[in-house]
Parts: C-alpha cells; sequence; structure tokens
C-alpha cells in the first residue's frame, strides 16, 4: 500500500509521544493517518467546519477531535484559543496528536512556533526559521510577532506533562501530582 501524508505533514516531536503538524487531511490521506500515525487526538485550528467525510473518518478511528476557532493570529480571542491547544499538548494522555489547520502554514506554524518556544525553549531565531520553510516565506510578520510576544501561565498537573517538555521559570508551571 502506498501512503500519503497530508500537505505539510511533519513530525514536531517524536520521543515518548509523537506530536504532528499538517495541512487539512484529505481522504487520500486516511490510510497513513489510520495504519501510521495511530493517533489519538486531532486538533484543527482554523475557521471553517470539517467535512462530513472526514468527521466519519475520525470517528470510525476512534480519534478525538477539537475544533479551535481561529481566524488568524489578530483574532480577540487567540491567547484563550492557543492555551487550550497548549493544554491539550501539554496532557501525554492526548497522545498522538495532530495539529493541523487549512493548509499547515500559518495557523499552525503559529502553535508550533508557540510550542517551540515556550514549552521546548527555542530561540526566536530557530522558532522563525521553522515557520518560514512551511510557509515559503509569506505573511509571516504578524503571526512571528505574536509567538515572539506570547506568554501563557497555564498551570497543569505534572504527572500529565509529557517529557519533552522544558519548562522555564515563567509560563507554564507544574502543579502537584
Amino acid at each position: 500500500m502506498v501512503y500519503i501524508p497530508p500537505l505539510n505533514f511533519a513530525p514536531v516531536v517524536s520521543t515518548e509521544v509523537s506530536l504532528y503538524r499538517s495541512g487539512y487531511p484529505m481522504p487520500l490521506n486516511y490510510p497513513f493517518i489510520a495504519d501510521q500515525l495511530q493517533l489519538k487526538t486531532v486538533i484543527y485550528v482554523g475557521d471553517k467546519e470539517i467535512s462530513e467525510d472526514y468527521r466519519e473518518f475520525l470517528a470510525s478511528q476512534s480519534i478525538v477531535y477539537e475544533y479551535v476557532h481561529v481566524e488568524s493570529c489578530r483574532d480577540a480571542n487567540i491567547k484563550e484559543h492557543m492555551d487550550q491547544v497548549l493544554r491539550k499538548v501539554l496532557d501525554k494522555h492526548n497522545y498522538p496528536i495532530l495539529i493541523h489547520s487549512n493548509k499547515g502554514k500559518h495557523r499552525v506554524g503559529v502553535v508550533v512556533g508557540i510550542i517551540r518556544k515556550v514549552l521546548q525553549g527555542w530561540s526566536t531565531t530557530g522558532v522563525y526559521q521553522e515557520y518560514d520553510i512551511f510557509s515559503g516565506g509569506l505573511k509571516g510578520g504578524v503571526d512571528l510577532e505574536f509567538v515572539t510576544m506570547f506568554e501563557t501561565d497555564l498551570k497543569v498537573r505534572r504527572l500529565t506533562i509529557p517529557d519533552f517538555v522544558k519548562l522555564q521559570d515563567e509560563g507554564v508551571t507544574k502543579t502537584g501530582s
């Protein structure tokens, strides 16, 4: 069988958990998702409802689906939406996870940039370089400024945090077990 990953598919983290990014999966990508990724959670960061065939596919695979409505990083509730995504990413019970947007460029680029910066301690330069690879260097100014300025004060349970997370003194903090 030939497996075809979704547009702009790439692993974000491959440690004891697997976190992936991509564009919107199409029916020709479903065998790849089902057989190769064995996902537990899909987070769609976008501005449209998903198709009925995609909804049926996710249900048939018992994949938990979360829709985070984001028009752009200029949305009034964008910080809350990013915190919503981070809560899912910070709970290892949700893995393997695929986070996707429509094309796998800008919205997912912002989410991955925040994960890289806040959870993994990446430099701004590294975040910008990765964003540019997936976006083709287009339309990144506002998105990258948002990632650079993003801060959070999430509180999460210590036992649920995946090993790849390198928490700083500020931002996400661990609470009791």
